[in-house]
């Protein structure tokens, strides 16, 4: 079984097709909605999720990009999905505007072929994107719905190494009970709640760090297609029906992201393909990379 985490701040039409396309009976799913859409989105979804089981509305509070508000949400979902039940072994988040590629009787199959595996981008932050090493390097405050830069310089974690990667992961039940509940976790989330853009460094260096926690694949499962937006900063460019034969050859689970009010026709597609999946098995590669020791206890693939 596997529990589902999914942000939502608008487009609830397009949440909704995403939601049908990944509900099965017997997973979870926990939904947070931005406090800052307002409360008449929470509560559409909300009566569109009455009838699921198993689905619920996380208490909504303002999710920044940029922030820790937003690794706190994701904190909240683990927990509420930890206690919805004990049956799930992973746990997979999603935005709104994300779109399955696979059919979830594949999903379920690929993950029990990879058991102890965390499916999470990471990449030594210091050797590898030296150039964010600011978000970490000095003291940022978010409050009033935006995030601000002391200038406040400040040491890194002793004895740690600091990572990065996307939001976006696949990773372990044990994990989720790890970073929620267990103490020697409690010092990485002190010290990102004053970072910048927490949510791509925070799971990783607590993965990486925190002794064993698996096999770390350094895959997030997520056809992306990134695009520059200013000097230094990428975004994700939204498909359309253009790319479906892409979309449709990929080996990814999903794909982010789309905007169905742009393009409607690309959801269509990719529902039809879903469903013309049907029973279609997950076949493991006939060849898998060799681990490599990653800084601490858990492997590392390079993928």
């Amino acid at each position: 079984m596997i529990a589902y985490f999914i942000l939502v701040h608008r487009y609830p039409a397009q949440f909704k097709r995403l939601f049908k396309a990944i509900y099965v009976p017997g997973n979870a799913y926990v939904i947070h909605v931005d406090k800052s859409s307002g409360a008449e989105l929470a509560d559409e979804l909300a009566n569109f999720l009455a009838p699921y089981q198993n689905a619920e509305i996380l208490l909504s509070k303002d999710a920044l990009w940029g922030g820790y508000s937003l690794v706190d949400a994701e904190l909240r979902g683990m927990a509420r999905l930890l206690e919805m039940g004990d049956r799930w072994t992973h746990f997979i988040n999603l935005s709104g505007q994300d779109f399955p590629l696979k059919s979830q009787g594949y999903i379920s199959q690929f993950l029990a072929a990879n058991p102890g595996r965390q499916f999470i981008r990471v990449l030594d932050q210091r050797t590898k994107r030296p150039e964010t090493l600011n978000r970490i390097s000095h003291l940022f405050v978010e409050a009033d719905g935006k995030m601000t830069e002391t200038g406040v310089a400040r040491p890194y974690l002793a004895d740690a190494t600091p990572f990065i990667g996307t939001q976006w992961k696949a990773v372990t039940r044990s994990f989720c009970e790890f970073v929620c509940h267990d103490p020697k976790a409690d010092r990485f989330k002190e010290f990102y709640r004053n970072s910048f853009i927490a949510d791509e460094a925070f799971f990783q260096t607590v993965i990486m760090n925190s002794g064993d926690q698996g096999v770390v694949m350094n895959d997030d499962l997520r056809m992306i297609d990134w695009v520059p937006d200013g000097d230094i900063k990428l975004r994700p460019r939204n498909y359309s029906a253009q790319d479906f034969g892409d979309l449709q050859r990929s080996t990814d689970l999903f794909a982010r992201k789309f905007d169905a009010e742009d393009d409607p026709e690309i959801l269509t597609l990719l529902e039809g393909h879903i469903k013309s999946q049907g029973a279609s098995s997950y076949r493991p590669p006939a060849h898998v990379p060799n681990p490599v020791p990653g800084p601490s206890s858990p492997e590392l693939i390079v993928a």
